[in-house]
């Protein structure tokens, strides 16, 4: 179905080839596709035609965040913030890219903004609490991940991270659980959260296999 959209979008160009957001949906599926070097030439088109369609700057970030260019990435995520200001979305990817840099205490920052731009946003606080593990502050990442619990209480990777996270804080019998209801959620999943289970007794190691 992205080649059907790709084609559709095409014609709206022929008839108006300055019609941005035409140029930035192109982007989006062809990105669907995984065919960055087309969704890359259709971003920069759409940025040539409005050089502040924050949407083509957003698009372009997020390939360059895929393709681990975290630079370049943090530069278009923080041009589309620029533009876009109060998007939680657009704070959340920037707050990742910060967090793959390595650049945790900035992460934090701008992830906590992006909660106070969407307080039901629950992908702040996850990406929060991402950063706070890796960061061994765990007892703050256990909270933030209680409180996207309570928001997505059917949330497989959630669980499994909270899972994680009490293992972390030597809390076998909570770590369990939330393995099991992990499990239980996610199925297809299954040898990935059986393999966190095994290794329950095993010395705890952040850079362990991650969430679902």
């Amino acid at each position: 179905e992205h080649d059907v959209a790709i084609k559709f979008f095409q014609r709206a160009l022929q008839v108006d080839p300055s019609f941005t957001y035409a140029h930035t949906l192109s982007g989006h599926e062809y990105v669907s596709n995984e065919d960055f070097e087309n969704a890359v030439a259709c971003y920069r088109h759409a940025i040539r035609t409005d050089g502040r369609h924050y949407n083509a700057w957003y698009g372009l970030g997020t390939i360059y965040h895929r393709q681990e260019k975290f630079e370049l990435a943090e530069c278009h995520f923080r041009r589309a913030i620029s533009i876009n200001p109060r998007s939680s979305v657009l704070h959340c990817y920037l707050g990742m890219v910060l967090h793959a840099s390595q650049k945790y205490e900035e992460a934090l920052i701008v992830l906590q903004k992006a909660s106070e731009l969407e307080p039901s946003n629950p992908q702040a606080k996850f990406q929060r609490a991402l950063v706070l593990r890796t960061m061994e502050c765990f007892e703050a990442a256990l909270e933030e991940l209680e409180a996207v619990r309570d928001f997505a209480p059917r949330e497989s990777s959630v669980h499994f991270l909270l899972g994680k996270v009490c293992k972390q804080l030597g809390r076998r019998e909570d770590a369990m659980r939330h393995f099991t209801n992990a499990l239980d959620l996610d199925p297809k999943d299954s040898s990935l959260i059986k393999l966190a289970i095994d290794k329950l007794d095993t010395p705890n190691h952040v850079d362990e296999t991650e969430g679902l």
